[in-house]
């Protein structure tokens, strides 16, 4: 495996980590930590027109941010693997 994609799948774990701690110390809701991981999605969308990015290189880009989203959901009901929430959020586009 490519080392960029271990370096990338342990700061989004952290970050999942430290997402689920602000919203266990009720500093943050998880409807608030939604509708940041979704006004970065929607900032991403805006600078890909303005760049002409793809749409491929779109969806790559926007990974990171739909994989907070779900791990932030998922984190209610239940731990996931790294690989069995990536390949969900894989599986999905965004806005589905």
């Amino acid at each position: 495996m490519n080392t960029a994609n271990l370096q990338l799948e342990g700061l989004l774990l952290a970050i999942s980590c430290l997402l689920e701690t602000l919203r266990r110390k009720n500093l943050l809701t998880e409807q608030e930590i939604d509708a940041a991981l979704r006004e970065a999605g929607d900032s991403l969308k805006l600078e890909a027109v303005k760049s002409d990015l793809s749409p491929a290189n779109l969806e790559a880009v926007q990974f990171p941010i739909r994989f907070l989203r779900a791990a932030t959901r998922m984190n209610q009901s239940g731990q996931l693997s790294f690989a069995a929430l990536a390949s969900m959020v894989g599986e999905t586009k965004a806005g589905h």
